[in-house]
């Protein structure tokens, strides 16, 4: 057994739809051997960024950034002021009422509203992330009744592994802005287009429309004559293969990873785009 094979792989600390822990044991074939800056657009659980950062991989800045506000303070509330945080999660407890009387309260404390954040990601219902139209969070109760909620020591490792990074709240585009040469850049947008069909999936165009996808195709074009590395992940699909004119590009299959108990699991297959050569 190789030292690296000893080494704990940091889990993400929220359950996030279309999370890539799936990826994590593909990931020593995608990544450069060797790369300068980590940057991350659409962070949402950031699995790959716990992945590669506990394993050594990232040994200089990471730049991690994502549309949602609320999920970016989180992080940024764990990595700057985990103390606070824990004093406020202790309080709380897993029960219908208390769910529906957090989703309903307005915190203005980035304190507060990281601690909802965090209470209403472990107790709701598969723990999905979604908002109505006036923006308020409608995911209903989750029914798990949970002894503990969070786990301290690894929501504490979490904090420590955020130390050396860099969070924005900011669309792909920009966050993608100082990306230079040697600097890897991974991608991980919402999906548009369902696995291997043609239907479009209707809540994430208000989130992700297909003029964003074809942004992103022209993004890697940038990367690609910056001299950066890139790793694209998405919906194994006719119409993404063809917008991405850079890369080489190559199938995987996955499990899902969304529904509860007893839930039937499908196999996905996902594309993966990318310009590093191993």
């Amino acid at each position: 057994m190789t030292k690296e094979s000893k080494i704990k792989t940091l889990k993400p600390f929220l359950r996030w739809a279309g999370g890539k822990t799936w990826l994590t044991k593909y990931m020593d074939s995608f990544i450069p051997s060797e790369f300068n800056n980590y940057y991350e657009p659409f962070l949402g659980g950031g699995s790959v960024f716990f992945y590669l950062k506990s394993r050594g991989k990232i040994k200089n800045k990471a730049f991690l950034s994502d549309s949602n506000a609320d999920l970016i303070n989180t992080y940024d509330t764990l990595k700057t002021k985990p103390k606070e945080l824990f004093k406020l999660l202790k309080t709380h407890f897993d029960s219908e009422d208390e769910y529906y009387k957090m989703r309903s309260t307005e915190f203005t404390d980035p304190i507060q509203k990281a601690a909802q954040f965090l209470y209403l990601n472990k107790t709701s219902f598969n723990g999905i992330y979604r908002v109505n139209l006036n923006g308020k969070y409608n995911v209903p109760y989750g029914r798990k009744n949970l002894s503990s909620i969070y786990d301290f020591e690894h929501l504490a490792n979490v904090s420590d592994a955020l130390k050396n990074t860099c969070l924005s709240t900011m669309d792909f585009k920009i966050g993608c802005d100082r990306v230079e040469v040697t600097d890897f850049v991974f991608i991980d947008p919402p999906y548009t287009v369902a696995h291997e069909n043609n239907g479009f999936i209707k809540y994430n165009q208000s989130i992700f429309s297909w003029e964003n996808q074809i942004q992103l195709a022209e993004l890697t074009k940038q990367l690609e004559r910056k001299g950066a590395f890139f790793l694209v992940t998405n919906a194994y699909h006719d119409s993404i293969k063809k917008i991405y004119i850079t890369g080489k590009q190559q199938k995987l299959s996955r499990a899902s990873n969304i529904g509860g108990i007893g839930a039937k699991r499908t196999k996905y297959k996902e594309i993966i785009i990318s310009n590093i050569v191993k």
